[in-house]
């Protein structure tokens, strides 16, 4: 059982120090940074924001076969779209990596580092400041980041679809495999009558 009051931060620190690159550490640091201001400024719990935040990749850098046997050790069955893209393996393996070695037991931590590069249907306030975090971070770069990091500022649901509408349409371009669950996400936010305003 873990205890939000005690979270051993040091510890956690160096465990994914240890666990990851020092390109994908610092990124973690990044995430861990927007995530804390994007949960101040939306009302979102700022503990587990910054908890989430700093070990949402915590499973990045191990090997994919590693990755596959723990997530099968760890009871999870993977959908066919999850196997068609080894890039979301780390986030399901994320998650249970925190409940089965780190004790942590917060369904909402556990589904922000779960759902983080997805997004799904019923995200909480917090899947949302973790997943905007992840790809508003100060280290990113791509073409749209300005963009992105401006319409997260303004509103969580706006940031989401916004970056729901980016994954699409750039694994639409690589004619890979879309995901239920980001489909899912952006329809949900489409039906709520979200737009983005660009």
């Amino acid at each position: 059982m873990w205890d939000p009051e005690n979270i051993p931060w040091e510890e956690y620190d160096q465990l994914i120090q240890k666990m990851l690159k020092p390109s994908r550490y610092k990124h973690s640091h990044c995430v861990m940074e927007r995530a804390v201001e994007l949960a101040e400024k939306n009302g979102a719990d700022v503990t587990k924001a910054r908890l989430a935040g700093l070990l949402h990749d915590i499973m990045k850098n191990v090997e994919q076969k590693e990755m596959l046997q723990f997530i099968e050790d760890s009871g999870i069955i993977l959908l066919y779209a999850d196997l068609c893209a080894p890039q979301l393996w780390h986030a399901i393996a994320g998650a249970a990596y925190l409940k089965e070695k780190l004790g942590i037991d917060d369904p909402d931590v556990l589904n922000a580092v779960r759902y983080h590069t997805t997004g799904r249907a019923g995200m909480s306030k917090l899947e949302k400041v973790v997943y905007l975090a992840d790809l508003t971070s100060a280290d990113r770069d791509y073409p749209d980041v300005k963009k992105a990091r401006k319409i997260a500022d303004r509103s969580l649901d706006e940031g989401v679809l916004y970056g729901s509408e980016y994954l699409i349409s750039d694994l639409v371009q690589q004619e890979r495999v879309l995901h239920p669950d980001t489909l899912a996400c952006y329809d949900e936010l489409i039906r709520q009558g979200v737009k983005t305003g660009r």
